[in-house]
């Protein structure tokens, strides 16, 4: 069984961080699509990527993790039903539990969730005393999905909302959208000879579309799809010949 990887990612200007799943954390949850950040290395050995994460943080000039991420994904525990997900601390305390481990993230039934930068004030903001214990304190999985991972996603659903109310999923088929995908490239391929920028940009919306209808078509989601590209991109290495990005073999 392969051991699973950990990647060191970058997000130029922000933060250096490290996780296990690219697409979900930094993706879905933080925001940025693949180009906006980097891999800057991977092993399976959480030893090596926890030392090298602070390394690089140095060489960057970012802040520093105080604790290492081995530590983080050993020690910190957050309890994650289907509906919340309870911190082992006291409202009071989380403030400062949260800053002390930011890139910490754990799974629920609705994705990976995160400490970041941009989820601290709102974890703080809508977090709950529990009623069981109250040295500890939780939030809404359903609010956090909502918040942080529900609009980067959402414009699929409302693509494939769309394809449903015409009945594009029930009358049509997986070869016509395969036609229509030529017809739109087609058309890009005209509106980038042409320099018509208004163009591209409806040629590739359109396109988008057709490619979410057609993962539709083949059992799949277009995110999934996605997802698979970057896995099997982010560590890939190489060279530009004559404008064009060649993979090392």
């Amino acid at each position: 069984m392969a051991k699973e990887l950990y990647y060191i990612y970058h997000i130029p200007g922000k933060k250096i961080g490290v996780t296990r799943d690219l697409n979900n954390r930094v993706t879905l949850v933080q925001g940025y699509k693949p180009g906006e950040y980097e891999v800057l290395d991977s092993s399976s050995d959480i030893d090596y990527i926890s030392g090298r994460e602070i390394e690089l943080q140095k060489v960057y000039g970012y802040k520093i993790d105080r604790t290492l991420y081995k530590n983080l994904v050993n020690k910190m525990k957050i309890n994650a039903t289907e509906q919340t997900s309870t911190f082992p601390c006291s409202k009071k305390q989380l403030s400062k539990m949260l800053k002390d481990n930011i890139g910490f993230t754990w799974k629920t039934s609705l994705g990976e969730f995160e400490i970041s930068d941009q989820t601290i004030e709102w974890i703080k903001a809508n977090s709950y005393t529990s009623m069981y214990d109250k040295k500890r304190s939780y939030i809404y999985n359903k609010a956090y999905y909502e918040a942080f991972i529900a609009e980067s996603i959402e414009v699929f659903d409302q693509i494939r909302q769309w394809a449903v109310d015409r009945d594009i999923y029930e009358k049509g088929d997986i070869k016509t959208q395969l036609v229509k995908l030529y017809e739109e490239t087609g058309e890009l391929s005209k509106a980038v000879l042409d320099g018509d920028k208004e163009g591209i940009i409806d040629a590739i919306g359109d396109s988008v579309v057709v490619l979410t209808n057609l993962a539709e078509f083949a059992d799949t989601t277009i995110e999934t799809c996605i997802g698979s590209a970057y896995d099997e991109i982010s560590n890939r290495t190489g060279r530009m010949i004559n404008g064009t990005f060649v993979k090392d073999k």
